[in-house]
């Protein structure tokens, strides 16, 4: 395996950030519906009002207008442009400490790097945010005055709801992502002997994004039911993972795993492409990046 040549973290972190904030808006739409559709317990015969990516797309239009796809969005993206530079930049830096003599990783050792900067970014960005977002959609209720509803009603600790989830839920979904995105990227372009095209970049981020989701789903259930605003009824993450398989069965851990996959899919295509792409850019011309 060819010598891999390290680069300034800063680079990852800036074409992280960049990536981030065009994939969340890209996708946003499809999080709404998966995230609803999660929030809808199937226990006791309860009814849904919709139980699929197109239903829920046209029932939300046709009863509160197009842009109420867009609710929780800006919250995102706040969220999601430090969070896309934190998981780069610091998957980077873990990636340097690990490599052998050589300049080589593993898959395994491309896994804990990508679980490190998922379980780091969690807890720094992704918890609160995610909090606050799951609750304006279930609240039906723009951010500000969903978080200033979250605040006089359940105080500070209320924005960090189910932080425990959420750090295991990111945290493997990164270490599996870029696992496999390495490795993908590693194959395709004989060892960096070929460059990544945009097209390399989408293809390998597409399929991480299929691999993660279908490995890691029951981590979103549970984090997005110890998010909500009924997460009272759970004692935590443990028990809120027993009371859905007790009373809801196997099945509704993948509850909203098919919108998932048509938001996460071509969501990691479109971050892992914008990223490879950016990060080429900005190496070549700027100074300051180039190590």
């Amino acid at each position: 395996m060819a010598t891999n040549k390290s680069k300034n973290p800063f680079l990852a972190m800036g074409a992280g950030c960049v990536a981030g904030g065009i994939e969340a808006t890209a996708v946003w739409p499809m999080e709404y519906i998966k995230t609803q559709l999660q929030l809808q317990s199937k226990a006791k015969g309860a009814k849904l009002p919709y139980n699929s990516m197109i239903s829920g797309l046209t029932y939300t239009v046709r009863t509160t207008g197009f842009f109420s796809l867009y609710r929780g969005l800006a919250p995102t993206l706040i969220g999601s442009i430090p969070k896309a530079g934190i998981r780069f930049g610091l998957n980077s830096v873990i990636k340097e400490k690990l490599r052998d003599a050589n300049g080589n990783l593993t898959p395994a050792k491309n896994f804990v790097a990508g679980l490190g900067a998922g379980v780091t970014e969690a807890l720094i960005i992704v918890a609160p945010v995610e909090t606050v977002k799951t609750k304006c959609i279930e609240l039906n209720m723009p951010f500000v005055k969903g978080f200033q509803h979250i605040l006089a009603t359940e105080g500070v600790a209320g924005v960090y709801q189910g932080a425990a989830a959420t750090a295991m839920k990111q945290g493997s979904n990164q270490g599996l992502r870029f696992m496999w995105f390495n490795e993908y990227k590693r194959i395709v372009t004989n060892d960096g002997e070929i460059p990544l095209t945009p097209i390399m970049g989408l293809f390998g981020g597409m399929s991480a994004g299929c691999f993660s989701t279908l490995g890691n789903n029951p981590f979103d259930v549970v984090k997005t039911r110890m998010q909500g605003t009924k997460a009272s009824q759970y004692k935590g993450t443990l028990d809120c993972f027993s009371q859905i398989l007790k009373n809801e069965g196997i099945g509704a851990f993948y509850a909203g795993v098919v919108p998932r996959l048509g938001r996460v899919v071509p969501g990691q295509g479109i971050i892992f492409m914008s990223f490879e792409t950016i990060q080429d850019a900005l190496q070549k011309n700027f100074k300051v990046f180039q190590t």
